[in-house]
């Protein structure tokens, strides 16, 4: 959901020159600066250099529920994968700014009781140890969904009909509270331009970033 947020928010972007989607399956999407790279297997990113190469940054959006899943199965693709093709990016991009989308609650000790937050904060850790030029954690809360954009996970999208009158209540007493696919999409795209005072972003630092009133690193 947020991958597709981000996607439109960069091809509607004239600062943007061009998108690359490396994914398992079409964006069903098209437009003159996006070119999509479709890969069976994430994990293995060989032979990809020149495609890979040249990109001033990577918005990983990548990923699942726990619900129902095992460490270690979680973990697979929240963490492995993530760092996974974080490696095999960095040395081609030195330069690159690279953001995660993580979650509100995430641990950052990775010791906490709550399996989610374990790995998401392992992972948030691993990317800010590599050798990009910078890494930024993106860790909203209730994410709205705007134009036409849904989750691709059926609990999800069930829930988001159910308590849609609640998030209109909520965003309209606490705005901060709440964040969108449109208003994710252009913090991220301000964080790659210009960075961020922080490296770990919640909702409100995202909604502010979106509205530029955050100043740049």
């Amino acid at each position: 959901m947020v991958g597709q947020g981000v996607l439109r928010e960069c091809l509607l972007d004239s600062t943007v020159e061009r998108v690359l989607s490396v994914g398992r399956s079409g964006t069903g999407r098209t437009d003159p600066k996006l070119k999509e790279l479709l890969r069976k297997d994430l994990f293995d990113l060989s032979g990809l250099d020149a495609e890979l190469r040249g990109y001033d940054a990577t918005f990983f959006c990548l990923g699942v529920t726990s619900a129902g899943k095992t460490e270690a199965d979680y973990r697979r693709v929240t963490y492995d994968l993530t760092v996974s093709v974080a490696q095999s990016l960095a040395p081609l991009n030195p330069g690159m700014t690279f953001v995660y989308v993580s979650g509100a609650g995430t641990d950052s000790t990775e010791h906490g009781r709550t399996m989610w937050a374990r790995v998401k904060g392992a992972t948030e850790n691993a990317l800010l140890r590599m050798p990009f030029r910078a890494a930024y954690m993106f860790r909203p809360g209730v994410i709205q969904p705007r134009h036409g954009i849904h989750s691709r996970t059926t609990a999800y999208r069930i829930l988001y009909v159910v308590l849609a009158p609640v998030v209109w209540l909520a965003k309209t007493l606490s705005p901060d509270s709440i964040t969108t696919t449109e208003t994710m999409g252009r913090a991220m795209i301000r964080v790659a331009a210009n960075g961020a005072p922080t490296r770990l972003l919640g909702t409100r630092e995202i909604n502010r970033l979106a509205r530029s009133e955050v100043p740049s690193a």
